[in-house]
């Protein structure tokens, strides 16, 4: 599904102000808990490519001995 921003920026003001009801354009989705609202947040970002995951890479070297 194709997300917008807008629709990010909704979910993220009903979390900050701690509301489980979001409304976009003519819908609106009530979640059960934060947990299913930070869980839509999620992948509204995954959709959007805004996911900030950071990955490490550990490089280690011996001398072999």
């Amino acid at each position: 599904m194709a997300y917008t921003q807008d629709q990010l920026t909704a979910l993220e003001k009903a979390l900050a102000r701690g509301e489980h009801r979001v409304t976009f354009a003519d819908k609106t989705v009530e979640y059960r808990s934060v947990d299913d609202l930070k869980a839509a947040i999620r992948e509204v970002k995954r959709g959007l490519g805004t996911t900030n995951s950071a990955c490490q890479i550990r490089i280690t070297t011996d001398k072999g001995f």
